[in-house]
């Protein structure tokens, strides 16, 4: 195959904008930032009911924001390499399937340690950028055949925890789970509100219920999964934002995957600006997460240009901002190869696992 070379300014915009931000901690998390100044740690707040009560979305304006913004942003040919480059940075690459084997696992590791093709990374010009994924996240019984496949990347594991994904065990069990994980050397756990919590309006039983979850977790940062597409209003949403970040949150996410309804930018809109006002109000900046239905490089970058647009640049590092996705790799992968050869390869040349 003949490549073409990425001319010099061009390799000079993926080395701006496509590598690693972070450096690696004791498991691996990416929680420090590219200038050396340690990323502050949410440490949790009392639970403000007269704030929560105060949040209002307008749906409509979040649904006419969010129609602008794969209508008018877009980036093409070297810049487009560089913002797919930088979004596998940014990638939890996912396996949270029914049938998932411990064979399976091993194998999205391996291509977490090689998530491009080495002909595409060496025609880009990029192959001295740490091109690999934030995490990969994958059953708590897995956690160890993670661990153990990824020795020595610095890739962190990620577990989902706490009766994934419906939420509903007794705290306990959920409390054992998520402890266990950490044993196994997860460094990042996704747990599961209960939904029931939202749509009563019980904010004091999410608050605690988060607080026991972040203490759980110890060193291990955490990301609450909201289920947004069964909260029922964007209200209701943007209140239990703002309460999982007050208990602690690192993280707010979107979706399991599994709902009938999973992540979406008018959702991500509310969710970012619950985001940019915390951090208004309290100086402690909180990591998003949208997973669920993110499978193309096209939405990859229209949730990179919203989050550019909403919190500025610097939010788009993997210790603020991550994809769930388990197809989405390919289909970067495929446009990466179309930047240097004008061609789009078919899927089978770009396996996951």
């Amino acid at each position: 195959m003949n490549l073409k070379v990425v001319p010099e300014p061009a390799q000079e915009k993926l080395r701006d904008f496509s590598g690693s931000s972070g450096r690696q901690t004791k498991k691996g998390t990416p929680h420090e930032v590219a200038s050396g100044d340690t990323h502050k740690r949410n440490p949790g707040f009392p639970l403000d009911l007269d704030w929560v009560e105060r949040v209002r979305m307008n749906r409509s304006a979040l649904e006419r924001r969010a129609a602008t913004i794969g209508a008018r942003r877009t980036v093409k040919k070297d810049w487009q390499a560089a913002w797919l480059l930088r979004a596998i940075t940014l990638m939890d690459l996912t396996t949270l399937n029914s049938d998932d084997t411990a064979g399976r696992v091993e194998r999205l590791c391996a291509k977490a340690r090689h998530p491009v093709r080495q002909d595409i990374i060496d025609g880009l010009g990029v192959g001295k950028l740490r091109i690999m994924p934030a995490a990969v996240c994958v059953y708590h019984a897995f956690v160890k055949t993670a661990v153990d496949a990824l020795e020595g990347t610095g890739i962190p594991v990620a577990a989902v925890s706490t009766a994934f994904p419906h939420g509903l065990a007794p705290l306990e069990t959920k409390l054992k789970e998520i402890e266990a994980s950490v044993a196994d050397g997860a460094g990042e756990i996704d747990i599961v509100i209960e939904r029931h919590m939202v749509l009563n309006g019980d904010w004091q039983g999410l608050y605690d219920q988060i607080r026991a979850f972040r203490k759980a977790c110890g060193d291990a940062h955490i990301k609450t999964i909201l289920g947004t597409g069964e909260l029922a209003t964007l209200n209701n949403v943007a209140k239990a934002s703002l309460v999982c970040m007050l208990a602690g949150a690192d993280f707010i996410k979107t979706s399991t995957g599994k709902e009938k309804v999973n992540a979406s930018l008018p959702v991500s809109l509310a969710m970012i600006r619950m985001i940019r006002w915390f951090a208004e109000q309290t100086g402690i900046e909180i990591g998003y997460k949208p997973a669920g239905g993110i499978a193309t490089a096209k939405v990859a970058l229209d949730y990179m240009a919203l989050m550019k647009e909403e919190l500025g640049t610097h939010w788009l590092q993997p210790h603020l901002f991550r994809f769930g996705a388990s197809s989405l790799l390919t289909d970067i992968e495929r446009q990466l190869e179309h930047n240097l050869t004008g061609h789009y390869a078919a899927d089978y040349r770009m396996p996951m696992v």
